[in-house]
């Protein structure tokens, strides 16, 4: 069996790396693909070395995030490879290409995280994850609340619940990130007595809508470590002094910083399910989540854009005492190639 698999961004080469593991130890070929939406070194070329991953065969360095540019070179890689499978993952444009290409060239696509969905129209994320599980005849689900989202739409394809890959690379990479990383002597903060803050989405990097939330961060009477993506750093104003604006930093240094945080206020699906995983406190620069759970335990609080609503959240932030797994085991990589296999 050939699996084509699609990546684009930060969160998806974490998210691959366990899935080709399972793969090699499946006995199925991959095939990487790399559309180059994020194509900075700290964002893409980072998370290769630090995490191992094997090279992707194609590298389209396209440097955009326009799903439309990207479909008719992934679409020319399909006929070209002629897989079994697609996989793509999550939500991005990347995701959405990669589906839209496979659909131009009768390739059946696969989804990890299929099901998700915040019920927030206004996001361009939520247009792709219903676009791209309408289109999938694999759909690989993080949980049950997922599986019966999908059977509420009348999905056509075959829906598969495996928990979240994420997990998978989160409960293996933590513990070493905290041995290896120096991230916290560099910047002079001890666990538990400072704030991670990360805001990256293209509703958030409006410039009056950031200020707001910058404003927000300046008014945490702790320590805030800001690692900045590219397109934040470009439009960022006066910065708080409080706020330590850092550069993008790799998949260890960033799990270092988060699991020994006192809170995270972040904009990232991903990192709101690793904030709970590690047990910190989540606020959650957006006015809905896909992740509703974390909200519904109240491990994570929503303040969208308010920057007194942030700054009280942050003060308030505790963990829930009852903390339930959420997402997965651990093995939810090991599903998605059985389930692959079942139906190749």
């Amino acid at each position: 069996m050939k699996v084509l698999s699609v990546v684009g961004n930060r969160p998806q080469f974490i998210k691959s790396g366990p899935v080709s593991s399972a793969f090699r130890k499946a006995g199925i070929e991959e095939v990487g693909l790399h559309t180059g939406q994020h194509w900075d070194p700290e964002l893409s070329g980072v998370f290769y070395e630090e995490l191992g991953l094997p090279e992707p065969r194609y590298r389209l360095d396209l440097h955009t995030a326009d799903a439309e540019t990207m479909r008719p070179a992934i679409a020319a890689v399909l006929a070209q490879e002629r897989p079994d499978w697609t996989l793509v993952f999550g939500d991005t444009n990347s995701t959405r290409a990669g589906a839209e290409a496979s659909a131009d060239t009768g390739s059946p696509v696969a989804h990890v995280e299929a099901g998700l969905r915040s019920g927030d129209l206004s996001m361009p994320e939520e247009h792709n994850r219903i676009a791209v599980d309408a289109m999938a005849s694999l759909l690989l689900c993080p949980d049950e609340r997922s599986r019966e989202t999908l059977l509420a739409e009348g999905v056509r394809g075959r829906i598969d619940v495996v928990g979240d890959v994420m997990a998978d690379a989160c409960f293996e990479l933590a513990p070493i990130a905290r041995e290896r990383s120096h991230i916290l002597t560099e910047h002079g903060v001890e666990p538990g007595l400072y704030v991670v803050a990360t805001i990256h989405r293209q509703a958030n990097v409006r410039p009056e809508r950031l200020a707001r939330i910058v404003d927000g961060l300046g008014r945490i009477p702790e320590r805030v470590l800001f690692p900045a993506h590219p397109r934040t750093h470009t439009v960022l104003g006066e910065i708080p002094p409080n706020v330590e604006v850092l550069a993008p930093v790799g998949y260890l240094d960033m799990a270092a910083l988060v699991s020994q945080a006192r809170v995270l206020v972040t904009d990232s699906g991903g990192l709101q399910k690793e904030a709970y995983w590690y047990g910190v406190p989540c606020v959650t620069a957006r006015p809905s989540t896909e992740w509703v759970d974390t909200v519904e335990l109240g491990a994570n609080l929503l303040v969208d854009d308010d920057p007194v609503k942030l700054a009280a959240a942050v003060a308030a932030a505790r963990m829930p005492d009852e903390r339930p797994p959420l997402y997965g085991d651990g093995h939810a990589a090991e599903r998605v190639a059985a389930s692959l296999a079942d139906r190749g």
